[in-house]
């Protein structure tokens, strides 16, 4: 199982991918996420990110810039080689995950999907409904 994140930054509950506890459980954790019809097992279970360090993935405290965008990259690397990176990102905008690389995403490009999301439908519905119109 998943074991929460031990940062003083990070809410209290949170994951940490790659990061396994026997026996350890609690709400929030990946385990709890319900499975995609047809799934054989948990998601995460597939995920790039459980064979590398998972301090890649989560911001130590009064990281400079620099070395976070480089850390942020190299995460991003990690997730581009996923199986499960786009179950990993809905996983993340679903919770919300205020932390971390999930997905390829980092916290801040994930504040702005659930926007951009709506954004997109609600052009998709003006579009849709133009065209019933013209019809």
């Amino acid at each position: 199982m998943l074991q929460p994140f031990e940062s003083p930054k990070d809410a209290p509950g949170r994951t940490v991918p790659g990061r396994r506890s026997p026996g350890r459980r609690s709400p929030g954790m990946l385990e709890d996420v319900p499975l995609p019809r047809g799934a054989a097992g948990p998601w995460h279970s597939e995920a790039a990110c459980r064979r590398d360090e998972a301090g890649l993935f989560f911001a130590p405290s009064k990281e400079p810039t620099a070395a976070r965008l480089s850390r942020e990259e190299a995460a991003k690397r990690v997730c581009a080689r996923c199986p499960v990176m786009l179950q990993c990102r809905e996983h993340a905008l679903a919770q919300p995950e205020p932390y971390g690389v999930w997905g390829g995403l980092t916290a801040a490009e994930r504040r702005v999907v659930p926007a951009r999301r709506r954004r997109r439908e609600a052009e998709l519905a003006t579009a849709v409904g133009r065209i019933a119109a013209a019809g």
